[in-house]
């Protein structure tokens, strides 16, 4: 059995297979925790953040037609739990690049995070969405809820953002 939180997964909807549930945790927490990660900003949100994505995932137990679908879901989740702890916490929103190093590949790609966590908010998920996950402009449109023109324009200026801190080093 694997416990969530004090949840057993097994128990509290029979209707998924714990195994089922494991292998979607599996498959997608490392994902999942660095877009909480960066919308966040502390690593203990990002794992709060991830765990309630998780739970939410358990109890509303979803039919999903393909993998992908279920991918986008699971990031929408995260990324609305991430924006309700940012509405609701009044949290600092520092973090020690030495904590956000152990999960990076490389210290370059830990530079660069840390240019990205400079950036406000609306723009953090649209640049990690892109640039790390992958993800086209349309799949972005469809994940975060707005517009695709909307989300070109905040990669734009994400962009020309990191550009301004990029000069100034």
């Amino acid at each position: 059995m694997f416990i969530v939180k004090g949840v057993d997964i097994g128990m509290e909807n029979p209707s998924r297979p714990a195994d089922e549930i494991e292998n979607v945790i599996k498959t997608y927490s490392n994902m999942l925790f660095k877009i909480c990660l960066v919308m966040l900003c502390k690593e203990q949100d990002a794992e709060d953040a991830l765990q309630d994505t998780f739970l939410r995932y358990i109890k509303k137990a979803p039919v999903f037609n393909e993998q992908e679908h279920q991918k986008a879901w699971l990031i929408k989740v995260a990324t609305n739990i991430c924006n309700d702890m940012g509405r609701f916490r009044l949290r600092h929103t520092h973090l020690n690049i030495e904590e956000f190093k152990d999960y990076c590949q490389s210290e370059e790609n830990a530079d660069i995070m840390e240019t990205v966590f400079s950036l406000p908010q609306k723009y953090k998920l649209v640049i990690h969405l892109y640039y790390i996950e992958g993800y086209d402009v349309g799949s972005i449109s469809k994940i975060t809820g707005i517009s695709v023109s909307a989300v070109k324009k905040r990669l734009q200026r994400g962009r020309e953002m990191l550009k301004l801190v990029v000069r100034q080093y």
